[in-house]
């Protein structure tokens, strides 16, 4: 099969002056930014028995007659949230959504037993199977986009196109620019993360939150990891930093999820290059895919998408200059919903 020309679009250093949100214009690339879709609710919802121990939220909204996309959360451990339903046109598209196994309205609630990549790469069939979808288009950042790749990989047949965000590839060198990198960006949010843990330990951060947040510590010292992590996340999440606080009850717990899954995968199922996603990326060149990418990126630094985009010219590739991690940076969102626009016209 010949290759697609590639399409690459890097809008640094577009525009002669900077334009204020207020306008509705990019601040860099003075390009109109596209507002989220309307807030919807689920026409579907329920929960779906994956083994003994998990049991799966999902919901549809949107067109139940429209074209199935399939939103995959970061994380992991993240869940979804009713605003990520907003990215899509509910009039084209039956939106599909799920919280993954011990996330969000999943339950149990932060469990890590029977909880491996694999383990989701199977779920998103389970799903589709559930639901009589034949085909559809997946959507993903971060953790989801590491998810998206992985289940495209070997589930190729049934994906219309991909929509990749931030992307992980959940290898050793970005755990640790995680862990220890992000401190050249954010010192002040790193020294509140790595301040938890006794000097000694702080050469290995990893285990050390690992063992606070699945040991035999206290519910007390258990939440108190689990709100540095989630608060250190957050804060370098954003192109501005954005500290946030945790509060509620619903709040801790979600925080609890986040941080105990996140450690329990950087520490089980780091990827060594032998098992690199990156050798799926021949198996996938026919699959239509936009790859988006916020130049300040600190989570999901660009140059694992640049390497991606190198391996993968067929894939469109699109640098924003004025955003970071966060799929709700202004300009990374007006760009994710031109790529689900885009799609439209996949046949």
């Amino acid at each position: 099969m010949p290759k697609r020309k590639p399409h690459i679009r890097n809008e640094d250093n577009q525009g002669s002056g900077p334009k204020t949100d207020e306008q509705g214009y990019s601040y860099i690339s003075r390009r109109p930014l596209l507002d989220l879709f309307p807030q919807i609710t689920p026409y579907s919802s329920g929960f779906l028995t994956v083994d003994e121990l998990h049991n799966l939220y999902w919901e549809q909204s949107g067109n139940p007659d429209g074209m199935p996309i399939l939103l995959l959360h970061g994380g992991p451990g993240a869940g979804a949230t009713p605003t990520h339903r907003r990215f899509f046109d509910p009039d084209f598209f039956r939106i599909v959504i799920f919280d993954q196994r011990g996330a969000g309205r999943s339950h149990p609630l932060g469990c890590i037993q029977n909880n491996t990549s694999q383990d989701l790469v199977e779920d998103i069939e389970r799903l589709r199977k559930h639901l009589n979808i034949k085909r559809w288009h997946l959507f993903g950042g971060s953790w989801g986009s590491t998810l998206a790749i992985d289940y495209a990989s070997q589930f190729r047949e049934r994906c219309i196109s991909l929509i990749l965000r931030g992307i992980f590839m959940c290898e050793p060198d970005e755990i640790n620019w995680f862990l220890y990198g992000m401190k050249n960006v954010f010192p002040e949010a790193w020294e509140q993360f790595a301040g938890l843990l006794p000097e000694e330990e702080q050469r290995d951060l990893l285990e050390g939150y690992y063992r606070r947040l699945t040991n035999e510590y206290s519910e007390a010292e258990q939440m108190e990891a689990a709100i540095r992590w989630s608060l250190y996340e957050g804060a370098c999440s954003s192109l501005l930093p954005n500290y946030e606080t945790i509060t509620t009850e619903e709040q801790k717990m979600h925080a609890l999820a986040l941080a105990r899954i996140e450690a329990h995968y950087f520490r089980n199922e780091a990827r060594p290059p032998e098992k690199s996603l990156l050798k799926a990326i021949d198996h996938l060149r026919s699959v239509p895919t936009a790859i988006i990418q916020g130049r300040y990126d600190i989570i999901c630094p660009i140059q694992t998408a640049y390497k991606v985009h190198q391996l993968w010219p067929e894939a469109d590739y699109v640098v924003v200059p004025d955003a970071g991690h966060s799929a709700l940076d202004a300009p990374l969102r007006s760009r994710l919903i031109e790529a689900t626009e885009a799609i439209k016209n996949l046949k």
